[in-house]
């Protein structure tokens, strides 16, 4: 095959992918099989925490685990691009490493909630795409909380009450998938990956690349 055959690879600018859900619809575990299929396509924004560390969790690879005081001292200095409280604790995103990777044209997925993504895309807009998902009903989700027996009930709870206002945020989202099942779940936040990233906007160089491909077409002038 000769060089002329090959399919140019432009360059691009990294996207932003935020997925957010009330507590259960499972943004978390679609975020983590994401990336396993991806590769070194996509990276975890690792969020901040003041929320203790649960016994199947490591520090620096589910969160960076802080206290009060060191959270507070990061938002004093602005190194935050979102942060936000939920149910009693601060979950925050640092600056530098999205920078550094969005610069680098990698992508970076969020696992975030609602007011973080209002945060983001207050700071970022034009590399942002924001994926609501959502529980197939609200039995299933009580259900897959009960399950996974990392909360009290009272904890459970909670989370049930709070579900109804965090799905009402849907509609600030630019796409909305439904967990039914995980892996078309997975698919189809795949598929929204894939296209975003041919949008025309985060394309380096095209015009360019575009007019080397057109100036052997024009006619000559008699």
């Amino acid at each position: 095959m000769s060089a002329s055959d090959t399919s140019p690879t432009l360059e691009r600018r990294g996207l932003l992918l935020v997925l957010s859900s009330p507590s259960g619809a499972g943004k978390t575990t679609i975020t983590r099989r994401l990336v396993e299929l991806e590769g070194g396509g996509v990276e975890i924004s690792i969020s901040h925490t003041t929320r203790p560390k649960r016994p199947d969790e490591m520090d620096g690879r589910d969160y960076h685990f802080v206290d009060q005081a060191a959270f507070a001292r990061l938002r004093e200095r602005g190194e935050f691009l979102e942060s936000a409280e939920v149910f009693g604790h601060w979950y925050g995103t640092t600056r530098d490493p999205v920078e550094r990777a969005r610069g680098a044209g990698r992508d970076v997925v969020f696992d975030i909630d609602w007011q973080g993504s209002q945060q983001l895309a207050e700071a970022v807009r034009g590399d942002l795409v924001r994926v609501f998902i959502l529980p197939p009903s609200l039995q299933a989700l009580e259900q897959r909380l009960n399950r996974r027996a990392q909360d009290s009930p009272a904890v459970v709870a909670e989370r049930m009450s709070r579900a109804a206002d965090e799905m009402s945020h849907h509609g600030e989202y630019d796409y909305v998938v439904v967990n039914t099942a995980l892996e078309t779940a997975v698919d189809d936040v795949r598929a929204i990956l894939r296209a975003e990233r041919l949008r025309r906007q985060r394309l380096k160089g095209l015009d360019g690349f575009v007019s080397r491909l057109t100036a052997g077409s024009r006619p000559a002038r008699g």
